[in-house]
């Protein structure tokens, strides 16, 4: 079940999730809203398209029978039927008009929800359809990268808290006791997702975890070691990648004259800051790195076991949304929505941290962990029936969130899933001793 929500909110939510997606457009040429064919994206032009489509075919048309809004919208914007390859050749509405229908989606939606409490259905779904294009964001944000377009400009919201960063590395593990506990989403949590349905007891012996993400400063002593050349290194399928894209470093990175390291951020060429998480290392140079360094993945279990679980007051283990409690995620928790324009030191943000001392377990990068991506036992789709069966299997599990991420669909048990090869999501890691 989904817990109701007020109209108000729901209104909130998808004019921020709107504002964003607008923002992401400031400073793009026609071209560079096309941008050039890639596996790993979309042309922004039909991406956006298809955000205010999903909105009306879910809600508007399928849930409440309305009549199509635009003419040639169920061929040109649904994911499931266009391939993707095709999606640069379609003949897709111009800027302005979709704009336009962005705008007429929006007021449609706010337009039908009464004053009040907003039923579940409508909790579930416009929450729903507003994560979905917050995920968007993201996406948009990460082609932004991909494609060395300018740095975006997001607008504050108003409630990010004034706090002084923490700078600095954050050495050492943490000793995670292990024990039983419910993996996965309950049906009294307010917002569950279909991949995280449903909880079920596993068992952990206790482990060591690593306080903070891997840092560039790290990763770096793993690239001059030759870490990229050495084939015991590397999986099968790692090794087939890494000679597949000649990688000899993050890619994103490059050496400077004085044999140091670059890195890019959007546009922009900075001095390797080595208190910040790696980012945009995809799963086969993290499983390399952990080879390296005598380390390992921590799996999905350990990882939301240690998100998640804290000693209550008579000292049994509870388990909570977030590392720190209950309380939702706020600017001194974590490094999220997108304001801060990048990642923050590993030493930052202490007000995150686990009953154990694991610090951004939430925020700043999103990170592996050693489990491919399936189902739990039960699983059943939700209404969005492709959002996670076509990917069960074949893609890696990673948690957390990044400093992009909307903090609003994101917490302890959300579950995140892409192919081991991607590296142009804001992904990094943290690692386990290896016994």
């Amino acid at each position: 079940m989904t817990a109701q929500v007020t109209t108000d909110h729901l209104i909130e939510i998808m004019r921020s999730a709107r504002q964003r997606t607008l923002e992401l457009l400031e400073g793009l040429s026609d071209e560079q809203l096309v941008g050039p064919k890639l596996r790993i994206l979309n042309p922004t032009i039909w991406e956006i398209g298809h955000v205010a489509w999903f909105h009306e075919y879910f809600i508007l048309r399928r849930e409440y029978g309305h009549q199509p809004l635009l003419d040639r919208g169920d061929t040109l914007y649904d994911s499931i039927a266009v391939a993707h390859d095709t999606r640069w050749d379609l003949l897709v509405y111009p800027l302005d008009e979709m704009k336009d229908y962005m705008a007429r989606v929006l007021d449609t939606l706010t337009a039908r929800l009464d004053a009040g409490q907003a039923s579940e259905r409508d909790s579930y779904l416009y929450q729903f359809t507003t994560f979905h294009e917050d995920m968007h964001d993201e996406a948009f944000t990460w082609a932004r990268q991909t494609l060395a377009y300018p740095t975006p400009s997001f607008v504050p919201d108003g409630k990010r808290a004034q706090r002084v960063a923490e700078t600095g590395p954050l050495d050492g593990d943490a000793d995670i006791p292990g024990g039983t506990f419910p993996l996965g989403s309950r049906s009294d949590d307010p917002f569950v997702f279909d991949n995280e349905k449903w909880a079920h007891d596993v068992t952990l012996a206790p482990f060591r975890m690593a306080r903070a993400p891997v840092t560039c400063g790290q990763f770096a002593e793993f690239v001059e070691d030759g870490g990229y050349e050495q084939d015991n290194l590397w999986s099968e399928d790692g090794l087939a990648w890494q000679r597949e894209n000649d990688a000899k470093h993050p890619v994103y990175w490059k050496r400077d004259a004085s044999g140091g390291w670059k890195v890019r951020a959007f546009d922009v060429w900075n001095e390797l800051a080595p208190d910040t998480p790696v980012v945009h290392v995809n799963w086969h140079e993290a499983k390399a790195y952990c080879a390296w360094a005598g380390r390992r993945l921590p799996t999905e279990a350990e990882w939301e076991f240690a998100a998640t679980m804290r000693p209550g007051p008579d000292g049994e283990l509870v388990k909570s949304d977030y590392p720190w409690g209950d309380a939702p995620v706020t600017a001194v928790h974590a490094n999220m929505d997108g304001f801060g324009l990048g990642c923050a030191d590993v030493a930052d943000y202490a007000a995150g941290d686990n009953a154990w001392g694991c610090r951004q377990l939430i925020g700043n990068v999103w990170e592996w962990t050693a489990d491919t991506f399936n189902p739990f036992d039960g699983f059943a789709p939700d209404d969005y029936r492709e959002y996670s069966e076509p990917l069960f299997g074949t893609t890696k599990a990673l948690r957390g969130g990044s400093w992009v991420t909307r903090s609003r669909y994101v917490n302890a048990r959300y579950r995140n899933y892409f192919g081991p090869e991607r590296s142009d999501i804001f992904c990094g890691f943290r690692t386990c001793a290896a016994t």
